[in-house]
């Protein structure tokens, strides 16, 4: 019995999901991304792709994985918002994402 090579001919394939091996989003991973997102995930913002770097979901210095299924792209100003306005961006079943502030720096009538 022979077993079929993983990729049929073309190019060799490249990983998309790194592990703890490295912090740093392979160009093959940035883009299956661009591939995948179109574009920022953040709720309502329409910022182009050129505009957009990749986000760990599970920060990468919390133990999360450089790996495809933790990363998305967002543009620069929501990534800014994630990281240090305390926004968490969760998937629903649908695949989309809602963005939910921190409560403890966004209270409302304070």
């Amino acid at each position: 019995m022979t077993l079929l090579p993983p990729v049929l001919g073309g190019a060799p394939s490249q990983p998309l999901d790194l592990g703890r091996a490295t912090q740093v989003v392979a160009p093959a991973q940035h883009h299956a991304l661009t591939v995948r997102d179109h574009g920022c995930l953040f709720p309502n913002c329409d910022r182009p792709l050129a505009w957009c770097d990749a986000h760990h979901r599970w920060p990468w210095i919390d133990g999360g994985p450089t790996d495809l299924a933790n990363l998305v792209l967002l543009c620069r100003a929501q990534h800014r918002d994630v990281h240090e306005g305390g926004w968490q961006l969760t998937r629903g079943p649908d695949r989309r994402f809602t963005a939910t502030p921190d409560p403890r720096r966004h209270r409302h009538g304070a």
